[in-house]
């Protein structure tokens, strides 16, 4: 059974940070389970307990330790073996440049280790405070230094406000043309589509098309309420739409997709949920 908790970042990070979590479950050491991730976010996750590998290039890479989970475009295939516990943050988009030196668009559908761009001996220190910690608030501690520390390293940098509000718009009606959106933020398409792919990793178009995705697939596998499910179905044009996208994003048709067993994808969507409260 995997358990997770979702938490709010104290007031002054909550301009950079959608929320805290944490992901645990008591499983067998041999036992292995492939599953699949995908989110508005990029991630920062510390691997405290279990092995993570990811498909990359048609091989299983592992993963362990401090990780950037970079921009989702498509379902990332992961395996997780032996018990779970994750301790990491959402990112949130208007603010990768506050956190991060490279554009979000080197990252999309990647996994890094985090001491590849924060220095080394400040994710040493992340991961030694975690280990030690005993509770939850104690992890909470630890990674709000971490990212604290590491805004200061990067002079204070504040958020980017207009993307802040393009992923407002993104999440509220994720069938509003680009061109609109770019309209109301007072940007040409191009420049949105520039600033996007720095913060967001992804082109206007596809964030708005990955949003509605997601509050779909959050719909199919029984989160939230009857008027969501709802809505949500009003933003695909036909079945043939939403068969389209669904095998796009998931590789497979919408009735395979409501059935297969994906604990960790149905609790990440659940963590978005809960996350809409914390925003």
């Amino acid at each position: 059974m995997i358990s997770s908790r979702n938490y709010a970042p104290s007031a002054h990070l909550l301009p950079f940070i959608r929320r805290h979590y944490i992901v645990e479950a008591k499983l067998p050491a041999d036992f292995c389970h492939e599953d699949y991730l995908m989110a508005d976010n990029g991630f920062v996750r510390v691997i405290l307990a279990g092995e993570w590998d990811w498909w990359h290039q048609d091989q299983w890479v592992a993963g362990s330790g401090a990780l950037v989970f970079g921009p989702n475009a498509q379902m990332l295939r992961i395996r997780a073996r032996g018990p779970i516990f994750v301790v990491g943050f959402a990112i949130r988009p208007s603010a990768w440049t506050a956190l991060f030196t490279q554009a979000a668009a080197s990252h999309v559908d990647m996994i890094s280790p985090l001491a590849d761009v924060w220095a080394p001996e400040l994710v040493a220190e992340l991961i030694k405070a975690l280990e030690a910690a005993k509770h939850d608030e104690d992890r909470l501690a630890a990674l709000e230094a971490a990212i604290e520390t590491q805004l200061a390293s990067l002079n204070g940098k504040g958020v980017d406000p207009l993307i802040a509000t393009f992923e407002s718009i993104a999440r509220r009606d994720s069938t509003t043309r680009v061109e609109d959106a770019a309209r109301i933020l007072g940007l040409s398409p191009r420049q949105l589509e520039r600033r996007c792919l720095t913060s967001f990793g992804l082109s206007p178009k596809a964030v708005l098309q990955r949003c509605r995705f997601l509050d779909m697939a959050a719909a199919m596998r029984g989160i939230g309420n009857a008027d969501q499910a709802e809505l949500a179905s009003l933003r695909y044009f036909d079945q043939s739409h939403l068969n389209r996208e669904v095998r796009r994003y998931a590789g497979m048709t919408p009735g395979a997709f409501q059935k297969a067993a994906m604990p960790l994808f149905t609790e990440s969507l659940k963590l978005r949920e809960e996350g809409k409260t914390l925003a």
